[in-house]
């Protein structure tokens, strides 16, 4: 499985989330502009509502222009054992019914299920708790982390 691909596969999906995120903006803009949002009495808050609702919007644009910027910039290299799991690592986890899971360890705004090769991808935040729980660990390892009131364990089957 090609990481390059992967990272080209976020791109493409931030790039689609940010045109809905600008969309969204410009909806919300010209609802809160629009003459029919005129307060006409201090009950009436149709407008003020509009406008926080494009101030969110725009805020969120703006956090996929940042995401988009961080993937733009990151090379995913191969996995080095003496550093563990890195930045950039492909990782099978197993749980503890064997189910498995593939994870792409990325740079943050990243969190989104992908296929590549006809599998199923969830890439992750080296921030996420799942990513500080993988950090520096190695092939054969148990990754342990807290989910609420469980504690959930996975063993490292491949780390590429």
């Amino acid at each position: 499985m090609d990481k390059n691909t992967l990272r080209q596969q976020v791109l493409d999906r931030l790039a689609q989330d940010l045109l809905q995120a600008e969309q969204a903006v410009r909806v919300a803009h010209e609802a809160a502009t629009h003459e029919e949002s005129i307060a006409e009495n201090k009950y009436d808050t149709l407008g003020l509502e509009a406008a926080y609702l494009a101030s969110g919007q725009a805020r969120r644009a703006e956090a996929i222009r940042q995401a988009m910027a961080h993937w733009r910039q990151f090379r995913p290299g191969p996995y080095d054992a003496s550093k563990g799991i890195q930045l950039g690592a492909l990782v099978c986890l197993a749980d503890a019914d064997h189910r498995q899971q593939l994870l792409f360890l990325g740079p943050a705004g990243g969190s989104m299920s992908l296929e590549c090769d006809a599998q199923l991808v969830q890439v992750i935040s080296s921030e996420a708790p799942l990513g500080r729980a993988m950090w520096g660990k190695c092939e054969g390892d148990e990754v342990s982390m807290q989910v609420a009131a469980a504690r959930q364990q996975f063993e490292v089957l491949r780390v590429l």
